[in-house]
């Protein structure tokens, strides 16, 4: 799932854990369920649907398993599923964002109040941290798709803003509003991406003291196991852990 800078890095690489697959594979199913449910059926004419499906491939989630999420959107039509945004602060003060998919809304109140409490952090009201974020298009790609050179000139033509490579993949980085016109054309010569998402990029990051980092990173990891939970983001750097 989505995430940022460090975060993001140590996520993937524990993402890639057994133990965390199935996990992994019942938040895409939501997601292609719901986006399904949502718009059209056939991905190429649901752009939401089709970045879904795009994750679970590149998550190396079964074609089955991806065609079954599809079709249980029409078999759920007595229940409605929300995205709900929750904002507060964890360990050292540490800024959250938590961006939740859910169709028990007093349940996901309820867990996500407590894994904050049970760090000693707080749960703040809407717009408490999300000052310290800005949201931004991104859209990820995998290495072995283009070459950092291409990827640059590509992106830029595309009508992205910025683009990073990093060790495993491509960052391109866009107005949120324009998410979808940058990947249609970057899908003229990309076929598989990692994910794109509207995230919450931290406008100045915040590193804690090194006998914290681990109380912040099971914090983090709580948020993110939680059955309702999409995406986590926070401003704290955890560089070099």
């Amino acid at each position: 799932m989505a995430g940022h800078s460090h975060w993001a890095g140590i996520k993937h690489k524990k993402g890639k854990a057994d133990k965390q697959r199935s996990k992994i594979f019942s938040k895409l199913s939501k997601e292609i369920t719901v986006a399904a449910k949502l718009g059209d059926k056939d991905p190429a004419m649901n752009p939401r649907l089709r970045s879904a499906v795009q994750a679970a491939r590149s998550a190396n989630m079964p074609k089955d398993n991806i065609e079954r999420a599809i079709d249980k959107s029409s078999t759920v039509t007595g229940t409605n599923f929300e995205n709900l945004r929750y904002e507060g602060f964890g360990p050292d003060k540490i800024a959250v964002i938590v961006e939740t998919l859910t169709d028990n809304k007093n349940r996901t109140a309820s867990n996500i109040r407590t894994i904050f409490q049970k760090c000693g952090g707080s749960l703040g009201t809407q717009g408490s941290a999300s000052h310290n974020f800005k949201q931004l298009g991104i859209i990820k790609i995998g290495k072995q798709e283009i070459s950092d050179e291409k990827i640059f000139d590509l992106a830029i033509e595309s009508g992205a803003e910025e683009c990073f490579s990093y060790e495993e993949y491509h960052e391109v980085q866009c107005q949120m509003s324009e998410i979808y016109n940058v990947k249609k054309n970057l899908e003229k010569k990309i076929e598989n991406f990692i994910s794109t998402d509207i995230e919450w990029i931290p406008i100045n990051s915040v590193e804690v003291i090194k006998d914290n980092k681990e109380s912040v990173i099971e914090f983090l990891e709580n948020l993110e196991e939680d059955d309702d939970v999409q995406n986590v983001y926070s401003n704290v750097n955890l560089g070099g852990f």
